[in-house]
């Protein structure tokens, strides 16, 4: 099983786990969350793709340790898994953070 997409998923799905568990902040309720999501990937998009087309690649990946599947300009579904995660665990740690702080005010 290759390497970056298991990886990714379980990375995902912490999070998500963290988010209902640990955090609860209630943040993929709110609309808020999804518009910069929306946001996060248009931007991600032209760079991650600039960067790893296949045209002319400025990042390679190991075939070995990916899926090749490549939905959108030949960026890796592995890179939008993890965007997810790596975003949604910001967003979590920055609500939780400044509603703990708000508390001690």
């Amino acid at each position: 099983m290759p390497i970056y997409p298991t990886l990714s998923v379980l990375v995902a799905l912490g999070v998500i786990v963290a988010e209902l568990r640990f955090f609860r902040t209630g943040l993929f309720r709110q609309v808020a969350y999804w518009v910069s999501m929306v946001i996060v990937y248009a931007f991600m998009i032209p760079v991650d793709g600039w960067l790893t087309k296949l045209s002319a690649p400025i990042v390679t990946y190991d075939d070995t340790h990916t899926t090749g599947w490549r939905p959108v300009w030949d960026i890796l579904g592995e890179e939008f898994v993890y965007a997810f995660a790596l975003i949604t665990l910001v967003m979590c740690v920055w609500d939780w953070t400044g509603r703990r702080e708000a508390g001690r005010a």
